[in-house]
This record gives C-alpha cells, sequence and structure tokens, in this order.
C-alpha cells in the first residue's frame, strides 16, 4: 500500500497473518485476520502469474520478486492494510520427512513443565537433518512408560518421559534462494512451510489423517505424494511433472500458444471420455498466427482428451508407483485426496479413482470465512493452509538445533524498507 492511502483500523485482539504461495504456474498471497475466539477471516487476496519459477525452484530471482511484489501489494489494496511478514510454502523436490525419539528417565515422579523442557531440550541432540536444512522440528505426542499417544503429561507421574519429534528437512540451497527472494521485496519471513504440512491442515480432517490418508498435491511443475497416519506426515515423495506437463503437451500436438493450450485445457479439457466428443469441435489458433489473424484449425474435443490422458496415464503411474514405496497398502478404503491447480481438471477424481484402485476425492481448503470463490478451490489449499498453520502456532524445536536455519535477516523495518522501494519507483 502506497503512502497516504487510507488503512484498515484493525480491532483490538485480533491477529493479522499474511500467507504467500510461491507456485511454477502462479504466485498468490492472502491476508486473514484471526479474532479472540480462533475464527479466521480472509480480508484481501492477490495473485500474479509466476515466470520465475522452474519445478518448484527459484530460476529468476529478479521475476520471482517483481510477482511477489504484485501479488502481496493486490492483497493489501483488497485488505485496506499493510502487512510486515509472510508464510511462505516451499513445494519444491527433496523434501524428507522423519520421526526422531527421544526419552529420559524421570524415577517415578511427578512430571512439571521443567522435565518437559529438559526432555525438548535433550530432543535437539537427536534431530540429524544429513546435511538438509531442517524447515520443522515439532514435538507431537508424549510417551509415559512405553504407554504411547500421551498428548499433555504435565502432571502425571512416570517412570520414564518421551516424546516423538516430527522433523521436515529440505535440500538447503533452494530454501535459502527462497528466503531470499521474498526478503529482496521487502518482506520479513515468519518462516518457511512445507508445502504438503501446510496443505493437509486445510483439506484433512483430524480423523483422515489419524486413520491414514495419501495427499497428492498436483501442482504446475511438480506433483508432491505424502502420507499422513497417526496424525502425522510419515512419508513424502516428489515427481518432477504437473500440470504444466499437460499444456506442454496440448501446445506441442496442436501447434498452439501456451496461453491457447492452458485456456483449452481449463475449458474443454476432461481426464474422462464419452462418445459425444467426436462430435464436439474446438478452434486452435497456430502459434504463427497474428493476433487479430482468422487462421484457425479445428479439432475434435476427443484429441484433446486423447493429449491429456496419455500425460495423465503417465502421471498416475508414478504416483501410484510413489504410494506404493512409501507404503500406502492396507485396506481398500483408504483415501487418496487430491489438490493442486491440476486436481481441478474435470473428471480427474475419477480417472484418478480407476487407475489407483482406490477412494479418492478432491480437497479444497476449509476453515476460512469470506474466501473469494476464485480462491476456493483446490489450487489454493496450500494457500489456505500456510493460515491454518500459523494460527495453531506450532511448537517448534529449530530455536533448540544448531542446524542453521534461515538467512540472516536484513537489518531495519520490512515495511519501511517497501515504502523507500515503492518511492524510488515512482519517482
Amino acid at each position: 500500500m502506497r503512502a497516504g492511502q487510507d488503512r484498515r483500523v484493525q480491532p483490538r485482539g485480533e491477529k493479522l497473518i499474511t500467507a504467500l504461495d510461491i507456485g511454477s504456474w502462479k504466485v498468490s498471497a492472502l491476508i486473514a485476520s484471526q479474532n479472540e475466539s480462533g475464527e479466521m477471516t480472509v480480508l484481501g487476496t492477490g495473485q500474479r502469474e509466476s515466470r520465475g519459477v522452474r519445478r518448484g525452484y527459484i530460476a529468476d530471482m529478479a521475476a520471482t520478486e517483481i510477482a511477489v511484489r504484485e501479488a502481496v501489494e493486490q492483497a493489501e489494496r483488497i485488505a485496506g492494510t499493510n502487512i510486515e511478514d509472510v508464510w511462505v510454502s516451499f513445494s519444491a523436490g527433496g523434501l524428507v520427512s522423519d520421526l526422531a525419539s527421544v526419552e529420559v528417565e524421570l524415577g517415578g515422579h511427578r512430571i512439571d513443565q521443567e522435565d518437559i523442557d529438559e526432555l525438548l531440550a535433550a530432543g535437539k541432540s537427536s534431530i540429524d537433518p544429513h546435511g538438509r536444512m531442517v524447515l520443522h522440528a515439532q514435538p507431537t505426542l508424549y510417551t509415559l512408560d512405553g504407554l504411547q499417544g500421551v498428548k499433555k503429561p504435565l502432571g502425571l507421574h512416570a517412570d520414564r518421559l518421551g516424546v516423538d519429534i516430527h522433523v521436515v528437512a529440505a535440500d538447503g540451497s533452494p530454501v535459502r534462494n527462497l528466503d531470499l527472494c521474498v526478503r529482496s521485496a521487502h518482506l520479513e519471513v515468519k518462516s518457511i512451510v512445507a508445502s504438503p504440512v501446510a496443505t493437509g491442515m486445510a483439506c484433512l480432517s483430524d480423523e483422515e489423517r489419524e486413520l491414514g490418508v495419501a495427499l497428492v498435491e498436483l501442482g504446475a511443475g511438480v506433483t508432491n505424494v505424502s502420507l499422513f497416519c497417526g496424525g502425522l506426515l510419515v512419508g513424502l515423495a516428489s515427481i518432477p511433472f504437473g500440470a504444466a506437463d499437460i499444456t506442454d503437451d496440448i501446445a506441442s500436438a496442436f501447434g498452439t500458444r501456451r496461453s491457447q493450450a492452458e485456456r483449452m485445457k481449463c475449458f474443454f479439457g476432461s481426464a474422462t471420455a464419452s462418445p459425444r466428443d467426436n462430435h464436439e469441435m474446438i478452434e486452435v489458433a497456430p502459434i504463427s498466427a497474428e493476433e487479430d489473424a482468422a487462421e484457425t484449425t479445428r479439432i475434435t474435443r476427443a484429441q484433446l482428451i486423447a493429449v491429456i490422458r496419455q500425460r495423465l496415464e503417465h502421471l498416475m503411474g508414478e504416483i501410484a508407483k510413489a504410494l506404493k514405496e512409501l507404503g500406502f497398502g492396507g485396506p481398500v478404503g483408504r483415501q487418496v485426496v487430491l489438490t493442486g491447480g491440476g486436481a481441478e481438471l474435470k473428471g480427474i477424481a475419477d480417472y484418478a479413482q480407476g487407475n489407483l484402485g482406490r477412494a479418492v476425492r478432491v480437497g479444497r481448503p476449509r476453515g476460512l470465512a469470506g474466501i473469494p470463490d476464485a480462491h476456493s478451490g483446490p489450487a489454493f489449499a496450500t494457500l489456505a493452509g500456510l493460515i491454518h498453520f500459523a494460527a495453531s502456532d506450532p511448537v517448534d524445536l529449530r530455536a533448540l538445533s544448531s542446524v542453521d536455519q534461515t538467512i540472516v535477516k536484513a537489518p531495519g523495518s520490512a515495511l519501511l524498507s517497501r515504502l523507500i522501494a515503492a518511492f524510488r519507483t515512482s519517482y
């Protein structure tokens, strides 16, 4: 927001949270408020085309920085407020999930807060990221004398007290590049959150996470497959293909621009076929045609769907392989939830269910009041999940770990830096 514009008055007791999702196809921002009762309301959203991200990695710092600035400024204008810090998602490959356990002897006395603090402090030595950067190190459930699943051990008696620490780590360089890009846009990074962790909070119920569910994020450049069980993220796998590959296949097959191919996929594409598709015609503008030229070719909808299904067949094969490697076996009733922009393709749930042999549904963001219809689909599940993650105020042991976490913060106020940059740009 530029200096001199009206600013929304923030009610007392209201907490502002800003989420930033930097993907291979779009950069989106969302500003929400949380009142004293915990209810979250969307105040503003912003979105820009992503031009500097490839397969989830920052490939062009300057182009990505501009997209971040514009998306955040659009959200600020709609919300009528200024923001200084953001919660950022990380969805590139290289994510790994692990569980570290630690246990201490108590001698049967009553557990007090000092015992829990000492246990968590001891947990820092059990975190071994194997050269990666730790994104999350969260204590989950406690163990009392071998009894697992204890949420609140304070005040109970035990001979041995243990805790499981959920650790999510990633390759360091891509995370640092993402951090630097956001800070270059004069925004403070509150935390960089693994995309599956955030998305799971937006799309999955507590019971689903407890019983076991697979979350498949069909992004533009990368597909993340994550497995939840016992309330935790227990497995991760990344596939270097996504919905943008379908768009490229269409553009290549019919000799048209990517923008036209994306439009064809969204308006006429489907993962399922029907006999009438052979009679429905679609006009395609050749890539060499001028904007105002009438040179177009015509294809049947069946031809378009055939190209889409060819890529989907390969992608579903990779997803099935990843699920098998993650150990997603057991009862047939175990569910798969699809999210991401690719999950908006018509008929994708039915197609995936037939290929994977499991119940499949499309996951959409939930629990946010006032979210616009344009941002209520599966493509924005990660964005909404970041708000849920921030609002949950998670306990993180990274402060106790010696592992390098983030780049050193730039001195001075982020808001002041942004105002100075805006002034220089305008004059």
